[in-house]
């Protein structure tokens, strides 16, 4: 029963939103604000740019929510106008530069991410890849679109996406392996 009241009132909540009650905005805001900043900071690694870039998806949800049709996850909704909030901001800051296209893959990478190395090392270590590595990376491992999608979204070939996301993993793997390496040799 309580999942259903949880819907309920997130339901009244949007109604009232998509009406200009600012307190119904503020709720919302407060109710997804942490989730999205963790999407954001998924694209862009430094947190203050991270942070005005949700202030202006947020900003964009409540200027466009008349438009949200109640189908669907109202997060997932949200969630969609983050990414490419994200992916504009990493646009203006710098055109995303796409490596050259690989026309057959003879390995298959399995980017195999120890937990023991830790989600801090995890994250500093997709912080750290080129920017069109981890957009591709976010947006196929993590949002699990599919390569047609993420080549329309960035204007990119499909072949150009399988090649940044099997790079990104190659040298993820190649990082958490070295600091794994690392650690043993400390220990």
């Amino acid at each position: 029963m309580k999942v259903i009241q949880l819907h309920l009132q997130e339901s009244k909540l949007i109604k009232r939103a998509k009406q200009n009650d600012r307190k119904a905005q503020q709720a919302l805001y407060a109710q997804y604000a942490p989730k999205m900043l963790s999407v954001c900071r998924y694209y862009i690694s430094n947190v203050h740019d991270a942070e005005a870039t949700m202030l202006s998806g947020f900003f964009k949800v409540f200027t466009h929510i008349k438009t949200y049709k109640n189908e669907g996850s109202f997060e997932g909704w949200i969630r969609r106008i983050m990414i490419r909030e994200s992916i504009s901001f990493l646009r203006k800051k710098n055109p995303l530069i796409a490596v050259e296209e690989i026309e057959v893959y003879t390995e298959a990478v399995a980017c195999e991410m120890d937990v023991q190395a830790g989600v801090a090392a995890i994250q500093k270590a997709i912080d750290a890849l080129p920017d069109g590595y981890r957009i591709v990376f976010n947006l196929y491992e993590i949002e699990g679109y599919k390569h047609q999608e993420i080549a329309e979204m960035l204007n990119i070939s499909v072949s150009t996406s399988k090649t940044q996301l099997f790079k990104a993993k190659k040298v993820l793997q190649t990082q958490l392996r070295s600091k794994k390496n690392r650690t043993n040799e400390i220990a």
